[in-house]
């Protein structure tokens, strides 16, 4: 359940009758849904375990005066009427609280179960509940129920509307487009044979106009087009339609006025354009646009139309009746209103599906190719391409850059999906079709796949579940029994989003034959502010097939585990079972969600992004409590909270701005800038960690420099590293205090704190003297850093570092870095799990203590989350179908991922010890610069910049 962002209240009069009307629709035995509340003792939420009579009684026991907490049952309340006349309602305490739910419900209830209750509904986090603060909460909850209790596997009509287009004269419709602007809505189909026909939005005919043919063909003022087009699509800063033909031409209709009516003709294409695709920036109008052509030959055509205001191309001086025709190699003349480029051999095939992902610059294309079935190409040519390869090749996909999904079909009669920046393997096969898919679409409100056979069968697909949810076979009159319908190349027009309009209900256009049907789709669009309100979210979002993650943490008192994504959205995983609790969407609008940390009482999340804003959410109910004044614009890339609530946060501005987020009421939280850090870092901080043993706090930076600041001063204490005049320092990838070791006035002295650099792993004393305790290369090979780093709080006996390749390792530290290294080469700890978790870079590791064993938490780009045993086992990943259940290991995910310490060989020891000789040698206390100069290890060590430098 996923609460608004403002509370919802009842007048007291009507609640009994809405809590036993809500009782009796909902709890005897009508279909539930599912609820934000869940708690593994007990496994019902509030709706199920409170009756009318225990509403009843707890609203005599919250209205009427505290005398011991006595609950009267049929007595009215004496002071319900002051009250309701407005004075102020008295709150309940947590402990309060579970006397009175015990003295209602029963003394056996779970305290754990009180308690969850009591912070659902203190959504604030004020430490209080009211009467009225309960009321909110369970209508919220029981009109949340009801809602999600309707089924939603009827996604599309039963009957859908077909109309027969006579104008195309027996031949199919290739595509059907939408165009919305200037309203109404309107649609535009084109026919094999060249016939361009406009709908109104019930599908009846406005007016209809053929392509022109070729000059020399003319007879009694009339060309007819003796070709077959193979794709046409929509210029909505033009007012005109694309059409590509077999001719090798394209054909530029103007739709913009009552009539339609050819206006240019571009011919000479030395192979046929097969697939179009075109953009401009909806915003700015006047903006450069981009025209896409694939071609038979595997090719990609790319025009850059430079004014759109002034139109495509430069006019004829005189008007003709005819339409303008343009050489492909005289394009040049037109060089001040539009650019040509040309990528050949792009596919080993003819191109089906051109796509283009602006924000990236990236073309998308497809081809039936075994070898080049799909490829992203970015048209800088900066960066090398990821080809996916489809046995049978590609004949359609779809891409959806909001769930970092793509799905491709083909004649292999399977839909495929596959991630982002994955092309190995695919994230699932779906298998149902009896014949060749001849086109797929993304419908992203409710995450589900629409797939259309050449026996035009429709089939609705589950992304999260991977289900077949409903199957719909459309019975055209075209069909004949025997013999299979003829389609066009692109048979989809899927609308949910842009051009509709905003009382247009989504909908789906199919193209068989002559024959149009019309299906409508339930509305599932989503209001502003980043709330999911969809029932079945938690069954089909999942994070492995979901956005890529920047951050994860581990809430310990709510035994929760928090993912944030670049796509600015949190979601709340129960960490004993998997499932999903609560999900933000635009947490910072378009913005990338860059760090997250936890307040003291682990119940508020805070937020940073990638523009310097900073938010405050409620972790229970997903609301927004504060938000952060920022300081800049730049990037925020850490946290640290005190014990006293105050935030610390770091980032590109280079400095350490403090906010009070303790007991501040105001929605906007001013930044305090006491803190001296002004002009200390010279570069962008990329990290912050604290140490409340030691009072306190270590920043990195990008140049490498990593500082020790008092807590109580607010202000630098000394450099532990910092980069030289002669040679700049690798960027400090993250930062890990052992607090059981700070916390030990026997081990404090000692290494403390570790630090990642280049693969490098530094154990670093903060306190007296600062020397280096140890040092050692984790990562074997070069260019791989360890990115995130962690370690069990109670003893700090193993750290897990995760590095860029996915892979973990896990090193016995309980005997290391606690003396300062007298050898000439720095002896790496025992390596005792080393294993390839994800295929992306890991992004966030830490050590759970859960159910009196260790787990690890593994966050990747990849866009996946999971929980691991210490021994390298997969607990699983969060979001999977099937659950887990932390206190019974069977239900574990076993051999999943195996082992790379397993089967080492002689040649990889080897290597590994070669690795540990690459490692420069620490400090030696005592040493004179001379003997410095004359050492090897000074020379290493001069050459990575480590400085101990005091700051005054």
């Amino acid at each position: 359940m996923v609460l608004p962002q403002r509370e919802v209240t009842v007048e007291k009069p009507h609640l009994l009758t809405f809590y036993w009307f809500s009782f009796n629709s909902l709890l005897p035995g009508a279909t539930r849904g599912r609820s934000c509340f869940c708690d593994a003792a007990s496994g019902v939420s509030p709706a199920e375990k409170l009756t009318t009579t225990h509403l009843q009684l707890l609203r005599n026991v919250f209205t009427c005066p505290r005398d011991g907490a006595q609950v009267h049952q049929n007595r009215p309340c004496e002071r319900r009427r002051e009250n309701r006349g407005g004075k102020e309602e008295q709150g309940m305490k947590l402990e309060e609280f579970r006397e009175v739910v015990k003295s209602v419900v029963g003394s056996d209830i779970e305290d754990s179960w009180i308690e969850r209750f009591f912070n659902e509904v203190d959504c604030c986090c004020s430490g209080e509940m009211s009467w009225q603060k309960l009321v909110s909460y369970l209508q919220l909850e029981y009109t949340e129920r009801e809602r999600s209790s309707i089924p939603r596997s009827a996604l599309l009509d039963t009957k859908p509307q077909i109309i027969h287009c006579l104008h195309n004269k027996r031949q199919p419709t290739v595509r059907v487009l939408a165009v919305s602007h200037p309203p109404p809505l309107r649609y535009i189909s084109v026919s094999k044979g060249g016939q361009v026909t406009v709908w109104n939005s019930s599908l009846h005919i406005l007016k209809s106009a053929g392509l022109a043919g070729d000059l020399t063909e003319e007879v009694a003022n009339t060309r007819r087009f003796r070709g077959w087009t193979t794709d046409a699509v929509y210029m909505g800063n033009f007012h005109k339609v694309a059409i590509a033909t077999d001719c090798r031409d394209l054909h530029f209709v103007d739709i913009s006025t009552a009539s339609v009516f050819e206006d240019v003709q571009l011919f000479g294409f030395r192979s046929v354009p097969t697939a179009l695709c075109y953009w401009h920036d909806a915003q700015h109008l006047e903006q450069p646009s981009l025209l896409l052509l694939g071609d038979e030959k595997g090719g990609i055509h790319l025009m850059r139309f430079l004014s759109p205001p002034k139109g495509l191309f430069k006019s004829r001086y005189k008007r003709e009746k005819h339409p303008q025709r343009i050489f492909l190699p005289d394009l040049h003349e037109h060089s001040d209103m539009v650019t040509y480029s040309h990528f050949p051999n792009v596919h080993k095939e003819p191109i089906n599906r051109v796509m283009f992902e602006p924000r990236t610059n990236v073309v998308m294309a497809s081809s039936e190719s075994d070898d080049t079935s799909v490829v992203f190409m970015n048209i800088s040519l900066k960066q090398e391409p990821y080809i996916w390869k489809v046995k049978q090749g590609s004949k359609c996909f779809d891409y959806s850059e909001s769930l970092q999904l793509m799905a491709t079909g083909g004649c292999d009669r399977t839909i495929t999906l596959w991630t982002r920046f994955v092309t190995s393997s695919p994230v699932a096969t779906l298998r149902g079709h009896k014949n060749p898919v001849l086109d797929v679409a993304i419908y992203e409100p409710v995450e589900q796949i629409l797939s259309y056979s050449r026996d035009a069968e429709l089939r609705v697909w589950d992304i999260s579940s991977h289900q077949c949810l409903k199957i719909l076979r459309l019975h055209f009159p075209c069909l004949q029994p025997g013999r299979l319908l003829e389609h066009g190349n692109f048979p989809f027009l899927l609308l949910h989003r842009s051009p509709l309009l905003q009382h247009d209900q989504p909908h789906l256009i199919i193209a068989c034959k002559d024959y149009l049907a019309l299906l409508h789709l339930c509305d599932t669009r989503r209001g502003a502010g980043g709330w999911l309100t969809d029932e079945g979210e938690e069954r089909r979002q999942s994070v492995d097939s979901g956005p890529a993650l920047s951050c994860a943490l581990y809430n310990s008192t709510l035994r929760q585990v928090v993912s944030g994504h670049v796509d600015s959205s949190v979601c709340v995983w129960d960490v004993e079972t998997g499932r999903k609790r609560l999900k933000i969407e635009n947490a910072h609008g378009e913005e990338e969600l860059t760090c997250m940390t936890l307040d003291s009482s682990h119940r508020r999340l805070i937020t940073g992004a990638s523009n310097g804003t900073i938010k405050v959410w409620n972790l229970l109910n997903g609301l927004n409590l504060h938000k952060l004044e920022p300081v800049t614009q730049s990037e925020v890339s850490g946290f640290t909270c005190l014990h006293d609530n105050q935030l610390l946060a770091v980032g590109g501005s280079q400095w350490i701005i403090q906010y009070n987020i303790s007991a501040t009421k105001d929605l906007y939280v001013r930044a305090d800038m006491t803190w001296k850090s002004s002009r200390v870092h010279k570069s962008d901080i990329l990290g912050v960690c604290q140490c409340s043993a030691l009072g306190v706090i270590a920043t990195a930076s990008y140049d490498g420099e990593v500082i020790i600041w008092k807590l109580e001063t607010q202000g630098p204490l000394f450099h532990l590293q910092r980069k030289t005049e002669r040679e700049a320092l690798p960027p400090v990838d993250c930062l890990l205090f052992l607090q059981h070791r700070a916390g030990n006035r026997k081990l404090r002295n000692r290494g403390v704190l570790v630090s990642s650099q280049a693969g490098t792993l530094r154990f670093w004393s903060v306190t007296g003297q600062t020397y280096i305790y140890g040092q050692f290369l984790a990562s074997e090979e070069p260019g791989d850093h360890v990115l995130s780093l962690s370690s069990d709080q109670l003893e700090n006996t193993i750290l897990v570092c995760g590095d860029k390749t996915g892979r973990i390792q896990i090193w016995d530290i309980s005997k290391y870095g606690l003396e300062i290294p007298n050898t000439g080469v720095c002896e790496h700890p025992p390596l005792l799990q080393c294993w390839r978790a994800h295929r992306g870079a890991i992004v966030s590791v830490e050590v759970l203590d859960v159910a009196d064993r260790l787990f690890v938490l593994i966050a990747s780009a990849d866009g996946s989350a999971g929980l691991w045993t210490v021994d390298g086992d997969q607990v699983g990943s969060f979001g999977q179908e099937v659950k887990w259940n932390i206190y019974q290991p069977a239900t574990y995910k076993r051999g999943t991922q195996k082992k790379l310490t397993e089967g080492r060989t002689e040649s990889e020891d080897v290597r590994r010890s070669e690795v540990k000789d690459r490692v420069p040698e620490p400090v030696k206390e005592g040493q004179t610069s001379e003997e410095k100069c004359c050492s090897k290890a000074h020379y290493e060590e001069k050459s990575q910049g480590i400085l101990h430098i005091p700051l005054l």
